[in-house]
């Protein structure tokens, strides 16, 4: 089976403008890419073999439009979702609309035309780790923290909670797709992303968007604004971060070989780069300094706030990420290795030159002492 046509759903986001970067660049694949907000991916328009729907897709005459054009692609990637923390428990019912309701006709379209289906889940389908949930909690056991894609356990916290609103929809999707596939014979394969970080990633808000983003964004706002970088709940719990450029390969190697990719569930992560959010604040404050040549900013205040006051009610973290990556070398011969300075360099630098070098932090204000 020969690749040659891509549906991309959500194309004009982070993911999405990288991804056709490197399809259309590295590869003789035609694209055709759908999202209501084009402005990562201006410089694609009107280019060979890239073909934009700006459109939402939420209405009986998109899904119509959708089906149509289906059958005319090799593979329909999906991207669309609502991916912010900051709603998780404040607009819960836009994120199961989103992340669910809103989903699941594309996945039903795409089975009954047995279309193959690349879908971008979420490694939060995994919610705390089974550790995280014994008394004195050590992590001496991996096979208690570790994520593995068809044996992990999804452990999520209370319904009052509506934290796990995301998780849980995208979770729901995952089993929906899985059913479709025993059902009635979709091809698919489930992404699970392990914090993809790049140029590109989000948005700052008041200058480009609205609400909190995720936590790296919300790190360079404060970096910027010379405000404390706010941490939550003593920055214990532990992520680990993946370069986007490394990320999309993940999936032009999935495109290359059809055969080893289809009806899997893949970890895309580098579990080299674990960090914990307290010693990632303290990294980005100090490439920020050294990318500044500014050594004042190596004393930038950071903060410690609790999950409440930052997020509000109903708010619950996951503790720890690392993702076995196995499947992925031995079906892909796909693994991570840009290392994570590496990673954060270049997304910080990216920042910098997109919203501008701070002023001196001599004119920022001290609101606290460092941590």
């Amino acid at each position: 089976m020969t690749i040659r046509r891509v549906l991309i759903l959500g194309c004009g986001g982070f993911i999405g403008s990288h991804l056709i970067d490197r399809l259309l660049t590295q590869t003789d694949i035609a694209v055709t890419g759908w999202d209501s907000q084009p402005r990562k991916i201006e410089g694609w328009l009107g280019r060979p073999r890239f073909s934009f729907v700006h459109r939402f897709l939420q209405d009986a005459e998109s899904l119509a439009l959708l089906r149509r054009q289906i059958p005319e692609h090799d593979a329909v990637i999906n991207l669309a979702a609502i991916c912010n923390p900051s709603q998780y428990n404040t607009q819960p019912l836009n994120v199961i609309h989103s992340n669910f309701i809103d989903t699941h006709p594309i996945v039903r379209a795409c089975a009954e035309q047995k279309a193959w289906l690349i879908h971008y889940s979420t490694s939060e389908v995994y919610g705390r780790t089974v550790a995280s949930y014994l008394p004195d909690n050590v992590y001496a056991d991996p096979a208690l923290y570790e994520l593995g894609e068809d044996e992990t356990p999804l452990v999520m916290g209370p319904i009052a909670n509506q934290r796990w609103s995301y998780a849980a929809s995208k979770q729901l999707l995952e089993r929906y797709i899985m059913a479709c596939h025993m059902e009635m014979g979709l091809p698919f394969t489930i992404i699970r992303p392990l914090n993809f970080l790049g140029p590109r990633i989000d948005y700052l808000p008041g200058r480009d968007g609205e609400g909190v983003p995720r936590v790296f964004a919300c790190f360079m706002g404060a970096l910027l604004d010379g405000a404390p970088l706010q941490v939550v709940d003593g920055g214990t719990a532990r992520r680990t971060f993946t370069s986007i450029y490394e990320a999309t390969d993940a999936v032009g190697r999935m495109l290359e070989r059809p055969d080893q990719a289809q009806n899997q569930i893949f970890n895309i992560g580098n579990r080299g780069n674990e960090v914990s959010m307290l010693e990632l604040a303290r990294l980005m404050r100090r490439i920020f300094a050294e990318l500044l040549g500014d050594p004042t900013r190596y004393d930038h205040p950071i903060e410690l706030v609790s999950g409440l006051d930052f997020y509000g009610p109903g708010y619950e973290d996951c503790d720890r990420r690392v993702p076995k990556v196995d499947k992925a070398w031995a079906r892909l011969g796909w693994r991570a290795q840009v290392p994570l300075e590496t990673v954060l360099r270049e997304t910080i630098q990216d920042f910098i030159e997109r919203y501008g070098a701070p002023a001196s932090s001599a004119a920022a204000v001290r609101l606290s002492e460092p941590v």
